[in-house]
Parts: C-alpha cells; sequence; structure tokens
C-alpha cells in the first residue's frame, strides 16, 4: 500500500531503497522558494542504523504492515533462540543476531511479542517489565540505605543494572527493560 510524505506518522514502518524503515521523526518545510520537502530521520529496522533522508513533498512510499504476536520464549541452545505460539504450538527459531541486545531480558517461559513486517519476522520486543533473580552483587552494609547509593547486580540472564544498596544476591527483582532501571524487590 503507497503512502504520501505528507501522511507519515512516528512509528510507521516504510519500504524504501529496498530496506524496511521505521519513521523517528519527520518535519514538514516549506521554503520562501521552491517546493515544500519532508525532512526525516528513518531507522533500519534491521541494523538498527538511523539516517536523515529527505523527500519530496506528495512523493509516495511503500507502507509495510506492522504486526506483533505474543509467543513464549522457550530456551537459547546458544546459536538459536526458540519460542513457541501458545495458540499453535508452532516453534519459531531466531539467530542471537535477529534477538540482539534484546537476549539479557529474556527469561524461560516469558511471554515476549515477535514483530512483524508484513511476513518477516524483524524482532523481539521484551516484557516491559520482568522478574529476575540477582545472582551476583556486593553486600550492602547497615547505614547504607540512608545515602540512596546504588550499586551494579547481575541478573540471572547475563544483564547488568544498578540497584540500591539494600539489595542482596538470591532476591527477586523487578526490572524496567526500556531502561534497565530498578523498580522493586519481588
Amino acid at each position: 500500500m503507497a503512502v504520501s510524505t505528507n501522511n507519515l506518522k512516528n512509528g510507521m514502518c516504510i519500504s524504501y531503497d529496498g530496506k524496511l524503515w521505521t519513521v523517528v521523526e519527520f518535519q514538514h518545510v516549506k521554503p520562501g522558494k521552491g517546493g515544500a520537502f519532508v525532512r526525516t530521520k528513518l531507522k533500519d529496522v534491521k541494523s538498527g542504523r538511523v539516517v536523515d533522508i529527505t523527500f519530496r513533498a506528495g512523493e509516495k512510499l511503500e507502507d509495510v504492515r506492522m504486526e506483533t504476536k505474543s509467543m513464549q520464549y522457550l530456551y537459547n541452545d546458544g546459536d538459536m533462540f526458540h519460542f513457541m505460539d501458545t495458540d499453535t504450538y508452532e516453534q519459531v527459531e531466531l539467530s542471537k543476531d535477529a534477538v540482539g541486545e534484546v537476549a539479557v531480558w529474556l527469561k524461560e517461559n516469558d511471554v515476549t511479542q515477535l514483530l512483524y513486517a508484513g511476513e518477516e519476522l524483524i524482532g523481539v520486543e521484551p516484557p516491559m517489565f520482568v522478574e529476575l533473580e540477582v545472582t551476583e552483587t556486593e553486600p550492602g552494609f547497615k547505614g547504607d540505605t540512608v545515602q540512596g547509593g546504588t550499586k551494579l547486580a547481575t541478573l540471572e540472564t547475563g544483564a547488568i543494572v544498578q540497584v540500591p544498596m539494600f539489595v542482596n544476591s538470591g532476591e527477586v527483582i523487578r526490572v524496567d527493560t526500556r531502561d534497565a532501571r530498578y523498580i522493586t524487590r519481588v
């Protein structure tokens, strides 16, 4: 389906120059002389690279329908990540590169969102909040909690986050996956 550059929206997925892009930002510009144009920042869906591209106003681009499917993360065998559709029990394998940095937020049996552009699987979106066990952190000392300081903690999936001084190894904490921020103990 074709979409005009006049109708672009942030987060929209388009096909341009043989690649899939998401619109990060756009601005309509009407100079005093010459025709109007649209200045955009587009993010390459596969590589994550952001580029600035300028289009003529009214230029047609191909709109790509984005779809998310809820899938249960099963396991990682070293090279591949395995997911299962809980409705059809169909299993999907994704390479380490396709999963990317999101891998540190995936815990076995958690439900995640797989992103599809048309029929092509383009990525994984972890749950917004995950509950993970702290496997390694420095011990907190009495009196440290008054200062409101933080320390580094390694979680069961390998993620490293800043936690308050009172959090100890073996405790389960809730983390916001968008910015790797500690929320609370569970």
